[in-house]
């Protein structure tokens, strides 16, 4: 039998929890090293990791330059969560939550810094006009997905993710509580997508660019390897849905933009120019 663990009366880090995150889980904040961050020559600077958050911003640029819109040119620098790059000195100066992605926009006189992937979502959204609708009504309810993505991906990738996937022993209760809200959260989505061709509405939107990457990819069975454990195919409008936005060209290009696993045609360490990824995707087999 497992001992019980009795929680001390004033909580101290003793010892790393383990895992494979374990390095970047400390109770502090601020920068732990000093090192400046890249500048390339674009509007945009990203920097982020292919993760479902990272994956957002990427898809949303290149979906704005498939829209033609030539001021959404990016720089996207890969910062390696793993080695600590989100506690250097320049990364906390634009993040001082030290999480990716991280974006600065030098088009204007003043840079400035945006953080928080939904942020950046709407930031770039309402910049450029585009992928978000302009009717209030609409607009509001592509904001409401947006805001229930952003509430309850935490829920998925640090609940059930981390404990399905990346916890150094599973435990039966943390797997059962956070499989539990992963399967309702699918229910939610897979019933709105049973009325509509997108999240938000008949109108492809920053929501569906938000949201795919977590829930598409975890029914595709891109991340976690959980598909079937999820009953994924039983989410027949949810799957609907994340079969064709992976059939976007954006996505497909966005998706590997910052990404230094898997197959050699979906790795783009950095991206400068639309070039960059064509050389990358022309060695897909």
């Amino acid at each position: 039998m497992t001992k019980q663990f009795i929680p001390p009366k004033v909580w101290t880090m003793d010892s790393e929890n383990g895992g494979q995150w374990a390095s970047i889980n400390r109770p502090d904040s601020g920068a732990r090293h000093q090192q400046d961050l890249a500048v390339g020559s674009n509007p945009l600077q990203l920097y982020s990791l292919a993760t479902p958050n990272g994956q957002k911003v990427t898809i949303m640029l290149e979906e704005l330059l498939q829209l033609g819109v030539a001021e959404a040119e990016y720089d996207a620098y890969l910062i390696n969560i793993g080695e600590s790059d989100q506690f250097s000195s320049g990364f906390v100066e634009v993040n001082p939550n030290s999480k990716i992605p991280a974006l600065i926009d030098n088009s204007g006189g003043t840079p400035i810094r945006v953080f928080e992937s939904g942020a950046i979502l709407l930031y770039l959204a309402e910049k450029f006009g585009q992928l978000l609708p302009k009717d209030h009504v609409k607009r509001t309810e592509v904001m409401n997905w947006l805001f229930w993505l952003q509430g309850s991906a935490p829920y998925l990738g640090g609940g059930f993710g981390h404990f399905y996937a990346y916890a150094p022993e599973k435990y039966e209760y943390p797997i059962n509580r956070f499989t539990m809200e992963a399967k309702r959260q699918l229910d939610v989505l897979d019933k709105q997508l049973a009325k509509h061709q997108f999240l938000g509405g008949d109108e492809y939107s920053i929501a569906d660019i938000a949201t795919w990457p977590w829930y598409g990819n975890v029914v595709l069975n891109t991340v976690y390897e959980a598909a079937e454990f999820l009953d994924a195919s039983s989410y027949t409008n949810l799957m609907r849905w994340a079969k064709d936005i992976e059939q976007r060209k954006g996505v497909q290009r966005g998706r590997i933009v910052n990404r230094a696993w898997g197959e050699e045609w979906e790795q783009l360490a950095e991206r400068h120019s639309a070039a960059d990824i064509d050389a990358i995707l022309n060695k897909k087999p």
